[in-house]
């Protein structure tokens, strides 16, 4: 019995510590080749647009409406149209764009419309050609 007690006081603990060394060896070497490549690389510039710099006005503006209880209208130089649905959509902007698909086209949507909706809109425009699809913010002065 006095054995068995003897072998088990002189069991080896383990360590649960984190050697710390290979960590900081590895991260000196990446901060050394971070050091060495940052001069190297080449920087480019970017063109960003600026905000109300555009040259004209475009001809005719095709401004599809999704209301607070999701119907779709569509709102083309500033008068309204007939109520639409999503899967006639396509066509009918299509119709009025008269074969250019340059027409742009500018969802405006309620604040109370969940932003599916508003991504079902745009991914509808995009699948029918239509290729300036904007959406309308509402500034608000300060």
């Amino acid at each position: 019995m006095a054995q068995l007690a003897l072998r088990h006081g002189s069991r080896r603990r383990t360590i649960n510590e984190i050697n710390m060394v290979p960590f900081i060896d590895v991260m000196l070497v990446l901060l050394i080749i971070f050091m060495v490549s940052a001069p190297l690389i080449s920087t480019s510039v970017i063109d960003l647009p600026s905000v109300g710099q555009a040259k004209r006005q475009p001809d005719k503006v095709i401004e599809v409406v999704v209301g607070a209880d999701e119907q779709l209208r569509l709102r083309v130089d500033g008068k309204d149209q007939p109520r639409i649905g999503l899967k006639d959509l396509a066509a009918r902007v299509g119709t009025l764009q008269g074969g250019s698909a340059n027409t742009p086209v500018i969802i405006a949507a309620d604040r109370n419309v969940k932003y599916e909706q508003v991504v079902k809109v745009m991914d509808t425009l995009q699948k029918a050609g239509v290729q300036r699809v904007g959406l309308a913010v509402k500034a608000t002065g300060t």
